[in-house]
């Protein structure tokens, strides 16, 4: 048994009906779709191959000084929050006297 099919825990006879039923699902076009599952993982791996790549030459190269820009003044930002003001104290009511 391969470390692949250990994996997912898969005997001979598990293997012999996925296979079955691949060929029930997909007939003739079973090549092609077998063709174009290779070509997928392929391109995946291109991918993956290209982004480390990527992230290679991103951590050799020197970054350039950028230009310093002189620092902006604070500015004011408005809230759009509203703001909410305390109560008046009189305007509590008290209960009916019975």
């Amino acid at each position: 048994m391969t470390p692949l099919f250990g994996m997912f825990n898969l005997g001979p006879t598990e293997m012999v009906a996925l296979l079955v039923i691949g060929v029930l699902c997909f007939g003739r076009r079973l090549p092609e779709v077998g063709r174009y599952l290779g070509k997928g993982i392929v391109e995946f791996k291109k991918g993956i191959k290209g982004l480390e790549d990527d992230i290679d030459t991103q951590a050799t190269a020197r970054p350039e000084q950028p230009a310093l820009e002189q620092p902006r003044p604070p500015q004011r930002v408005m809230t759009s929050a509203p703001k909410f003001e305390d109560a008046p104290i009189n305007n509590i009511q008290t209960p009916p006297k019975v």
